[in-house]
């Protein structure tokens, strides 16, 4: 008789209104599912992180207000968002402090994203993150980050005593390794975010037949826009911003759904971000890309690009035309396809011994 595949929760910010959280939480699920595991996931709710999440995705650059005439994109996206989030495989929803309405699971598997940042702004310090509460025999974390909390800044007892429970714990970014090695004298293993893990899972667009550079984030410096600006003029390429207003691109797509993101990355024939996921999907589609993480993400960003050897796309005020002409009109060199397909196989040996 065949075993029945393992029940594995999957603890993560499904729920944020961001086209990162929803596919890190997507992929990982889907992963999960397409090795052989009965994964789901654990669908925590608060209401105060569901106005949270509210306010954030129609007023996402504050102090500056969100113009009126854009509000109305800015909700449809939203929106779009909440139905994508609910055709993904989800556990009943039970509330965020009463983790005990789960049930018992053979694995909670807790990542990827900012699970464990105690400076996030609603989701900082959470005990579920932790494990706290779960009734499963095994918990692992899966690409987990502290976000901007850094490494220097360390990890308080109550939050070590708690990692201390995991039976196997892995990580994205060195900053994290740096934080769970100094409060557990022991460096967890490095492994891919679930996007580029299982990029199979993405969908592959087909190319639109005009060209055009994505640009993805907000808050950009003004110093990369006017780059932007002058790159997209010597090549007679369209800059299209995606899922927020950015007034020196020529073209806005505030309402994108999940979807439409990742169709868009896929037809672009280069991409600006000052976000993490921007650079993700770059490399999962090969996309030529730059970026100039916000304070927010320089964490994450710069961790990215030292664990692939992608620093070069890291730019600067003082990065020349030549520079950016290079960056956004070439194929990513060679090393970065190589330390994705070594960490591929290290993430895949660790979700391998970790869920059995």
């Amino acid at each position: 008789m065949n075993e029945l595949p393992a029940q594995v929760g999957v603890l993560t910010f499904h729920n944020c209104i961001n086209y990162g959280s929803y596919w890190q939480a997507r992929c990982l699920v889907e992963g999960l599912r397409a090795m052989g595991h009965d994964a789901r996931l654990l669908d925590h709710h608060s209401d105060a992180v569901v106005q949270a999440e509210w306010r954030c995705a129609l007023q996402p650059t504050l102090p500056e207000r969100t113009a009126a005439s854009d509000l109305g994109a800015y909700k449809a996206k939203a929106r779009r968002f909440v139905t994508a989030i609910e055709h993904l495989p989800r556990s009943a929803a039970f509330a965020i402090d009463n983790p005990a309405a789960v049930g018992a699971l053979d694995a909670v598997v807790i990542g990827s994203d900012e699970v464990w940042n105690f400076r996030h702004p609603w989701y900082a310090s959470t005990p579920l993150f932790f494990g706290e509460g779960l009734n499963a025999p095994r918990l692992v974390s899966y690409a987990a980050s502290f976000g901007n909390h850094d490494a220097a800044d360390g990890i308080g007892n109550e939050w070590a005593d708690r990692l201390r429970r995991f039976t196997a714990i892995s990580v994205r970014d060195a900053n994290a390794q740096a934080l769970v090695g100094g409060a557990l004298d022991e460096t967890p293993p490095l492994v891919l975010d679930p996007v580029l893990q299982f990029g199979d899972r993405v969908p592959r667009g087909a190319p639109e037949g005009a060209r055009y550079a994505l640009v993805y984030g907000h808050g950009f410096p003004d110093w990369l826009a006017d780059a932007m600006r002058r790159w997209a003029q010597r090549h007679d390429v369209r800059l299209h911003s995606i899922g927020y207003r950015n007034d020196w691109a020529d073209t806005q797509e505030i309402d994108a759904g999940p979807e439409a993101f990742a169709e868009r990355v896929a037809g672009a024939s280069a991409l600006v971000t000052n976000f993490f996921h921007g650079c993700v999907f770059a490399l999962v589609h090969g996309t030529p890309f730059v970026t100039a993480p916000s304070p927010y993400r320089f964490n994450k960003v710069r961790d990215l690009a030292a664990a692939l050897d992608a620093q070069r796309h890291i730019v600067a005020p003082e990065t020349g035309e030549a520079e950016y002409d290079l960056l956004l009109g070439a194929p990513h060199d060679a090393r970065i396809g190589e330390r994705i397909a070594a960490l591929r196989a290290q993430s895949t040996a660790f979700l391998g011994a970790a869920l059995g």
